[in-house]
């Protein structure tokens, strides 16, 4: 997958360059659609956003567009009350522009959440934002779009606050530790690359960022196999099935890998593939101002649950990747179709986010939604077409078999874990 070029970006050819569909200028909807192709943009091309900081990042942009449109009207519950910590809003005047709230409320996340993008990038997100003021602005009297501005900060501000004690909000070198001790034993996680900031896991903590629906503790998963080097051993059964799955790889498995590879840097990461779906499927559904930041909030809520049970987990069972046992004891001149993740196997993040997805968003859409996936149309990948969310997400989570990355375990107790995460999200009260 090719690095797109940030060079395009830039004043009004950036915000021409976004494909967006006409949308009345009085409706909430445009800034959220407008401000989310930005951000899918801004995922891949800043460099702590890993898939975690992404899913989190997803959430609290989903939560504030939500929380910034007047949700009396359509007898929407607010999440105040609802996630821990989460105070209620300050009362909203009436007569505000819902446009212009949501976009300044929308403007002023995306400058918090990504001040450490590079230049170009902060060209873009202050190009956005004028662009998007001007354009809302107009034939708005100004005394009334001025309070609709600074409403829709005050939304922001209240959310980012809390936001800010989460455990989540700073990102030192990249999410590695500049010191860590590796687990002694066989199993345990070891490097898969020579990379010298690889040599410590990504993000070791993130298990113990505060969670949105879920749980602190819940959604776990059971053990892995045991560890085992006996060639009669589950655990060594499973490492075969990585070897004779590789070796048997067919031309649109290799596809399927890639398809769901969604390096962080190089792609808008696996949650960011998710909201890509969501707004493409909001689009086709038409759905007003208030249905489609609750389908944004809850599938962001969704996806970081998810990566927080999932990397709980993954230090908790601190188990090594299919190439560190493969080259070891079966064939020391292996290699998987994907670069290996640097953070340790059980269970699979692809897995337990794309469950926690699908389930969030079958809720909203049913289960047999059908739908093209065209994520990745930009890097010249096909489309792909599913019967259901839960059929991609089904995909999603193979393709890590495929990529010889994840063994077997790690897939279907993901699957089960991301369930678990969407059913805590399902549970909210929101539009009716």
């Amino acid at each position: 997958m090719q690095r797109r070029d940030l060079l395009k970006w830039g004043g009004a050819a950036l915000v021409a360059g976004l494909p967006m569909p006409s949308v009345a200028a009085s409706s909430p909807l445009d800034p959220v659609q407008k401000w989310y192709a930005l951000v899918l943009e801004l995922v891949r091309h800043t460099a702590t956003y890993s898939p975690p900081v992404a899913a989190r990042a997803f959430a609290y942009l989903g939560i504030i567009a939500y929380e910034s449109i007047d949700l009396a009207p359509a007898g929407a519950a607010s999440l105040a009350g609802q996630l821990p910590g989460l105070a209620a809003l300050p009362p909203r005047s009436a007569g505000m522009d819902a446009a212009l709230v949501t976009h300044a409320a929308l403007a002023a996340a995306v400058q918090r959440f990504f001040a450490n993008t590079g230049p170009t990038g902060q060209r873009a997100i202050a190009a956005m934002n004028q662009h998007l003021t001007a354009q809302l602005s107009g034939g708005v009297e100004p005394g009334r779009a001025a309070a609709s501005l600074a409403c829709g900060q005050s939304v922001a501000a209240h959310i980012l606050g809390w936001a800010a004690t989460d455990g989540g909000a700073l990102i030192d070198n990249m999410g590695f530790p500049r010191s860590y001790t590796l687990t002694k034993g066989p199993g345990h996680w070891l490097p898969t690359s020579l990379i010298v900031q690889h040599q410590a896991p990504l993000l070791p903590g993130w298990g113990a960022v505060r969670p949105f629906a879920k749980p602190a503790a819940g959604c776990a998963v059971p053990p892995p196999p045991a560890y085992s080097e006996d060639p009669a051993s589950a655990f060594y059964a499973e490492a075969m099935e990585v070897v004779e799955v590789r070796t048997a790889l067919s031309d649109e498995q290799k596809q399927i890998a890639r398809f769901w590879s969604d390096d962080a840097m190089l792609s808008q990461t696996p949650p960011g593939h998710w909201v890509s779906i969501a707004l493409a499927t909001i689009r086709r559904e038409r759905l007003g101002g208030v249905q489609a930041a609750d389908v944004l909030a809850r599938l962001g809520m969704a996806v970081a649950d998810a990566f927080i049970a999932c990397w709980r987990s993954k230090y908790q069972y601190d188990l090594l990747r299919p190439v560190s046992y493969i080259k070891k004891l079966i064939d020391n001149s292996w290699e998987p179709l994907l670069i290996t993740p640097p953070f340790p196997e059980y269970p699979s993040g692809h897995s337990t986010q794309s469950a926690a997805a699908a389930g969030v968003l079958e809720q909203i859409f049913g289960n047999s939604y059908a739908f093209d996936d065209d994520a990745h149309v930009d890097e010249g990948m096909a489309p792909r077409r599913f019967a259901s969310f839960a059929a991609a997400a089904e995909e999603a989570a193979l393709s890590r078999l495929y990529g010889g990355i994840h063994f077997r375990a790690a897939i279907e107790q993901g699957q089960g874990q991301g369930r678990c995460v969407a059913a805590h999200v399902n549970a909210l009260k929101t539009i009716g």
